[in-house]
């Protein structure tokens, strides 16, 4: 979906939610409305050449776009790979009904769902059970060639201020992805205590002044407003630290990972995504912030290990038996061009792992 979540992952079924494949949206929408959809959903997805070059050597089949947002990433793997189709999940309805438009000259190669990406194994088991819906370049198989998540927020969803994810204007305090389930940020800030609020924003890096800033915001309830909080932010911070940067960056996007739960997502959904996949498949996930990254990194970890409990740098004795193999070591990072072109790309670390081939 996503371009970085540092300011600078989506229940559904909304009237906006377009059901089915391709092409059946229940709105009606017409072509002039299509089309305005798409540019107002306009989005460069981050790390492009690096995902398509990823995906070349995965056997045919499906992969999954567990946050298609506009649908970038989807419409580049498919032009670039006839062996692959799509199934593309979002959880936010302008999205899924921008990704539809965009995929569907691609046909029975790609399919739009709307849901979270945490519910990636049922879509994919409800997808594949229905010949007629399975993207037609591969047999129905709830084995799947790859599974991609850019995680974080994407531009529209900044760019709008009505979605109320930005400091720099005034709209209601939301954050919701899907705009509809669930608590808001609204109804966070005015609930939490101090404490949790705090322990909130040192989570997400906002260490030294977390707790003035906590305390500052609890004071001025109710906050309803995105401009509101900010000035409550900007006003609990000393003038000198506001020169490095408006202080309400990572309180928003403290807030927006809460209200989203984008970090439970991320943990319960790498389990899965790596036992979804068929032999010699992948899982590609780009992060924007270090709380991302870590969790990546970790769950990589461990199912490189396959559960060996063997000391560190000591050959295994233990008869684990590890199904996956890092791509590459560590992370990669957007090119220097990327960033020029798109600053939003420059907190991107891209990651990648693989599944063994069968014995």
């Amino acid at each position: 979906m996503c371009s970085p979540s540092t300011g600078t992952v989506e229940d559904f079924f909304s009237a906006l939610f377009c059901s089915g494949r391709l092409g059946t949206c229940s709105r009606g929408t017409s072509l002039v409305e299509g089309l305005q959809m798409t540019q107002t959903f306009a989005h460069e997805p981050v790390m492009v050449d690096e995902v398509v070059s990823l995906f070349g050597s995965v056997p045919s089949g499906v992969v999954v776009d567990g946050t298609a947002g506009g649908g970038g990433h989807a419409a580049a793997l498919l032009d670039a790979h006839a062996h692959l189709g799509v199934l593309a999940l979002d959880r936010d309805p302008d999205a899924v009904a921008a990704c539809e438009l965009r995929l569907a000259r691609f046909g029975r190669r790609a399919v739009v769902r709307g849901a979270t990406f945490d519910r990636m194994e049922e879509v994919v088991r409800e997808t594949a059970s229905d010949p007629a819906s399975w993207p037609q370049s591969s047999a129905s198989s709830t084995a799947v060639s790859g599974v991609l998540l850019d995680l974080g927020v994407s531009s529209p969803q900044l760019d709008r201020p009505e979605r109320g994810f930005s400091y720099r204007s005034s709209a209601p305090l939301d954050m919701r992805m899907d705009g509809s389930g669930g608590p808001s940020a609204a109804d966070l800030v005015n609930t939490a205590t101090v404490e949790e609020l705090s322990a909130l924003f040192v989570a997400n890096g906002e260490g030294r002044f977390a707790r003035r800033i906590a305390r500052a915001v609890v004071l001025a309830r109710p906050v309803t407003t995105t401009s509101e909080l900010a000035g409550i932010v900007a006003g609990a911070v000393p003038a000198p630290a506001r020169r490095r940067g408006h202080p309400a960056r990572r309180v928003f996007q403290a807030l927006r990972i809460a209200v989203n739960d984008e970090l439970g997502q991320l943990s319960r959904s790498l389990p899965v995504a790596m036992h979804l996949l068929a032999p010699t498949g992948r899982l590609v996930v780009i992060s924007y912030h270090s709380g991302e990254d870590r969790l990546v990194k970790a769950a990589f970890a461990e199912a490189v290990a396959g559960g060996c409990t063997c000391p560190p740098g000591l050959p295994c004795v233990c008869g684990a038996m590890p199904e996956h193999d890092l791509v590459f070591r560590g992370s990669r990072k957007a090119s220097a061009a990327e960033v020029a072109r798109n600053h939003r790309a420059e907190s991107a670390r891209l990651r990648a792992i693989q599944r063994r081939p069968a014995a």
